[in-house]
This record gives C-alpha cells, sequence and structure tokens, in this order.
C-alpha cells in the first residue's frame, strides 16, 4: 500500500516503532509518501507532526528538511538525504546513514556506517564495527564495542573503542582529538600536519620524517609543525602514526570497514606479529621452567642418595629418611593439548602473554 500526506516542507516525523527493515530517503518534494502493507502500518497527522507505526518493512519518501525521530527499529535501516535532525533510539540490525545533518543514537545493536555529515555525530552505544567518513561537525561515541575506522572529520573527536582503531585525519588548529582503544591504534595524518601527540601504548612506532623511535617507550609526547592541534591516543595494544597513506594495505583485521574505501593491510599483519611473539615468549617460559624441573630433580636424587632426610621442591613434598628410601616420583610435565589451550587463549586475546606464561609455568611446576 502506498499513502501521501501533506505536512509542508518541514514536518517532524515520528517512527515509534518499526518491525522490520527501514528505508527514509529525503527528496525535493512537498509530500510524505509512505510504503507499506496496509494491514501493518498506522499514520497519524496533526498539522507538520506525522506519527507512524509498521509492525514490517516501512519505505518513506519525505521534504530534505524534515526532521527525523525514531523510537525503535527491528530490523535494517537505510536513511539518506536530509538536512533535518536525526534521533534514534534503539536500531537492531545494521543502520546506513548517508548525505544527513546532525545525528544523535542511543544504540546500535550491529554495524554502523556513516558517510558525510553537515552537523555532529552521538553514538552511545555501539555493539558491533563502526565505519565514519566525512563528517563537518564533532564526532563522540561513548561505547564502541568492536572496531572504528575513521576518515575526514572536520570537528573534535571523542571515542572509545574495545578493539582496533584506524583513522586518516587532517588535524585543524585548536581541535581535540581523544581516542581510547582496547589494541591497536593506526593514525594515518598528511606530512605536513600540525599536532600535538600524546601517546600511551604497549609499543609505540612513529613514521614520520625527523622523529626518532623509542622501542623500550609506552609514552610519549611529540610536537608535529607547530602543535596547534591536541591528539591523545590510549592504545591497549600498539600505536603506529604514519603520513605514508599507504600505511594500511588491507581491511581484514579491521572489521567490515570494505565500504570506507581505503587500504589497511599492513598493519592488521602486525597485530599478528605481536601475537606469535608473545606466543614464543611463553613457550620459551615454558622450556625454561622444565630446565629447572629437571635441575631440581637431579639435586633432589643426588641428596637422596646421601640419605640426607626431607626435601620440598615446589608442588613435590620428598621423603629421603634412610628407612626404604622411596625415590621422588618423575616431575609432572604439561601435556601437548594443555599447552594448546593456553596458546589459543592467547591468541584469541582471552589471557593476556603474562597470564599465559604463568599458566604454562604453573603447569611445569615453575613459579
Amino acid at each position: 500500500m502506498s499513502k501521501t500526506i501533506s505536512a509542508g516542507r518541514t514536518p517532524k516525523i515520528v517512527i515509534e516503532s518499526i518491525g522490520g527493515d527501514l528505508s527514509l530517503v529525503g527528496w525535493e518534494g512537498d509530500e510524505i509518501l509512505l510504503k507499506a502493507d496496509d494491514d501493518e502500518m498506522r499514520v497519524n497527522q496533526d498539522g507538520e507532526q506525522v506519527k507512524v507505526s509498521c509492525s514490517d518493512d516501512l519505505s518513506l519518501r519525505v521534504p530534505k528538511a524534515a526532521s527525523i525521530f525514531i523510537g525503535n527499529i527491528g530490523g535494517d535501516a537505510s536513511i539518506r538525504s536530509l538536512m533535518g535532525d536525526i534521533e534514534l533510539k534503539e536500531i537492531s540490525g545494521d543502520l546506513s546513514l548517508r548525505d544527513v545533518n546532525s545525528v544523535a543514537i542511543e544504540t546500535v545493536h550491529a554495524d554502523f556506517s556513516l558517510r558525510g555529515a553537515r552537523g555532529h555525530l552521538f553514538i552511545k552505544s555501539a555493539n558491533s564495527d563502526v565505519s565514519i567518513r566525512d563528517v563537518d561537525g564533532n564526532v563522540t561515541l561513548e561505547t564502541v564495542a568492536d572496531d572504528l575506522a575513521l576518515r575526514d572529520v572536520r570537528g573534535n573527536v571523542s571515542v572509545k573503542v574495545a578493539e582496533d582503531v584506524v583513522m586518516y585525519l587532517n588535524p585543524l588548529a585548536g581541535n581535540v582529538y581523544s581516542v581510547t582503544a582496547g589494541d591497536d591504534i593506526l593514525l594515518v595524518m598528511p606530512p605536513k600536519a600540525n599536532a600535538t601527540l600524546n601517546l600511551n601504548a604497549d609499543e609505540i612506532d612513529i613514521e614520520w620524517k625527523g622523529i626518532e623511535n623509542d622501542d623500550e617507550a609506552t609514552s610519549r609526547v611529540v610536537t608535529l609543525g607547530d602543535g596547534s592541534a591536541s591528539i591523545t591516543l590510549n592504545a591497549g595494544g600498539d600505536i603506529r602514526v604514519s603520513n605514508q597513506s599507504d600505511a594500511g594495505d588491507s581491511a581484514e583485521d579491521f572489521g567490515n570497514f570494505a565500504g570506507i574505501g581505503m587500504d589497511w593491510s599492513g598493519f592488521g599483519e602486525r597485530i599478528s606479529q605481536r601475537v606469535n611473539q608473545a606466543t614464543q615468549r611463553a613457550q620459551r617460559k615454558v622450556e625454561e621452567a622444565a630446565r629447572r624441573i629437571e635441575q631440581k630433580t637431579r639435586e633432589a636424587e643426588r641428596r637422596a642418595s646421601r640419605g640426607k632426610g626431607f626435601l620440598e621442591v615446589g608442588r613435590w613434598n620428598w621423603d629421603f629418611a634412610p628407612k626404604g628410601v622411596p625415590m621422588p616420583s618423575k616431575p609432572q610435565q604439561a601435556s601437548d593439548e594443555e599447552r594448546l589451550a593456553i596458546l589459543k587463549m592467547l591468541q584469541d586475546k582471552k589471557i593476556t602473554a603474562e597470564e599465559a606464561e604463568k599458566l604454562l609455568a604453573s603447569l611445569e611446576g615453575g613459579s
């Protein structure tokens, strides 16, 4: 069913609830066109305000200057070509925005993509990947559960991300950019960028002419140009800062970023390298623990042969009394399955390298 409503050039559209998918497009006309099954859609009008609800899919064409409030969307949504503000409470599926103004969102449960916004973007909670490109205003993301790709934001940036962050920025004088990531951050800027960088991470790699790297540093303050923009990056993993446009070669390790049109590989390879290095460190700890156990066993055997009495080593208690001297049992060794299980947890980032080392050492009887 199609329904046409006249509500002026700047109507207020209130979409209370959508059970299925939503398609919302701004057009040059003065009328609102609604398409949905007759039995599924309900529409009420009060002057410029139009309230809509639909238990299934809904398609809307509205005047470009319309302002939009959406309560709940049960499926996916595509919204584009609007000059009015957009407010959304909750969406269960993917959300794609193109050529919009200011946007305020409470919760997105799946992937979020925005390309082209003349105003600000605010998201309280994004439970999957987020891709943002070409925003004139500020970007504020209070919580992103997975990865973030961000490019060409001309306002301030304040984001907190659980996983990886990839940013292409041309920092503007006086702007403040604050990024916290649970894992790695890649920041790419023009060679003549002016910014003061405050960096905190496990490893910091700066690919910039005239800037020397410090392999041991986990915190650095670096001034580029006149330092007129402020950039603060806090990473649970590594930080890489580069002025090379091809700093990333593939999006493979950065979630659902195919639509952002950038090359992401290379940096993802660094993530794998870091996991491999941690795994090798843990394996070396296992070998060291095994050598310690062998040494203590030999010492215990020598003392037993001399009738030295009682010896306690790690989790083993051996009685070397002269009466019927029992020989020490062979030290317990971790099985290949146990080692592999711990290393798999490390690779999946369920435990840290230090925790893996302690688990492997404890299995071998080390401290």
